[in-house]
């Protein structure tokens, strides 16, 4: 393969950057008729991680991923296809992710490095006894959260883990144990024996293949990416991504106004993308917005999760949610439940036409979790909020 000077290959296709955009939304299902054979399980397989965390306003995140997909999918629903059946696994991923099952030997790298490693964040004080009666545990009468192996916390600040706590993480890390649900929200720990099909059942994969698969997902999942884009996606460092890219069947490409080497997955070039766009919000660690860089370079909107923020200096809100709508990121909303009411605590709109496609995301948002009113409380601009609310009326 030629390289250009700089050492990455010299692409062989170019793209518009308006190209670009509209493949990164097919490949992230929302762009074309969504897949709802094969539903909340089929948005997982596509996207190969969904990202979990602890924030909930209108749903946690994890839901809110298949729901900007599919539509008012049920939230049980979502939950049940998850978990039941032995289709997913949590793990380390981008971040903590909800992961198909089939991908458990292909985090073996990972596994083996922490191994290497010998701890995470915790130390234990004696690893080989604390570790032996968490799996004595499990094996007599798992799967048990931690609360259920002995206790999460040790008493003191809440980072202070319990020794069966720090554990069972340790074991996670390294495979000895899996996290196979949630429950209230606590990590459910059971066997890998348990849960992961026979067949899947080994660390046999070594580091090079591991890694190619998951360059290779990660393109598919992006549709075209850069090095740092696709790297990010499972959390790889950039020379692993290097190490493998030329095996990984991703296709180098030039795209408008990105300045650096791209690759697409050859899927994503078969055919030009078409189809419906999704209006929704979406949630701030939606795998088609959670790199900040790549949102701002493929939207131009720059987006920051102001969850932790200070208050007082806050400007779009706690938890504001890009609005999708004709494929581009037409605003935002920090959004509330108060009784039966959703409600638009900040909004904001990078454009005046896109009041319409704001009232009708919070309308359907409202829907799905039970609201039959929405209400917009602040605006960028009194206009703004005239204009939403205005559109609103007409919805119900």
């Amino acid at each position: 393969m030629t390289s250009s000077p700089a050492g990455a290959p010299r692409p062989t296709v170019s793209l518009s950057a308006d190209e670009a955009r509209r493949i990164a939304l097919r490949a992230q299902g929302l762009l074309g008729a969504p897949d709802r054979r094969g539903g909340v399980r089929g948005v997982l397989r596509h996207l190969g991680a969904v990202q979990l965390d602890t924030i909930s306003v209108l749903a946690r995140s994890h839901e809110l991923i298949p729901y900007a997909r599919l539509g008012a999918v049920g939230r049980e629903a979502v939950e049940e296809a998850y978990w039941s059946d032995g289709h997913a696994f949590e793990y380390w991923s981008h971040a903590a992710c909800v992961l198909p099952i089939e991908e458990w030997p292909h985090f073996a790298f990972r596994r083996r490095s922490r191994l290497a490693r010998g701890h995470r964040w915790h130390v234990l004080a004696d690893k080989e006894r604390s570790t032996r009666a968490v799996l004595d545990r499990l094996r007599a009468d798992g799967p048990l959260t931690s609360t259920e192996l002995g206790g999460a916390k040790n008493g003191g600040e809440w980072f202070e883990w319990s020794e069966s706590k720090i554990a069972v993480e340790w074991l996670l890390d390294t495979g000895e144990v899996i996290c196979s649900r949630r429950r209230g929200w606590k990590r459910v720990y059971d066997l890998p024996e348990r849960v992961v099909p026979d067949t899947l059942l080994h660390d046999d994969v070594d580091d090079r293949e591991c890694l190619r698969r998951l360059v290779a997902l990660a393109g598919r999942s992006l549709g075209v990416g850069t090095r740092a884009d696709i790297a990010d996606y499972h959390r790889l460092k950039g020379e692993q991504f290097d190490a493998v890219v030329e095996d990984a069947g991703l296709v180098p490409v030039a795209v408008e106004g990105w300045g650096k080497p791209a690759w697409a997955h050859p899927e994503a070039l078969a055919a030009p993308p078409r189809g419906r766009h999704r209006t929704t919000l979406l949630s701030p660690f939606d795998s088609l917005v959670w790199d900040r860089p790549r949102t701002e370079r493929i939207f131009g909107f720059t987006h920051r999760l102001e969850a932790y923020v200070p208050k007082a200096k806050r400007i779009h809100g706690y938890f504001a949610m890009p609005l999708l709508a004709d494929g581009r990121l037409r605003g935002r909303v920090d959004p509330a439940r108060e009784g039966s009411t959703l409600v638009a605590r900040q909004l904001s709109l990078t454009t005046p036409k896109a009041a319409g496609a704001m009232a009708e995301a919070l309308w359907e948002a409202a829907g799905w979790v039970g609201c039959d009113d929405v209400r917009v409380e602040r605006a960028s601009t009194p206009a703004e909020a005239d204009a939403v609310t205005a559109e609103l009326a007409a919805l119900r």
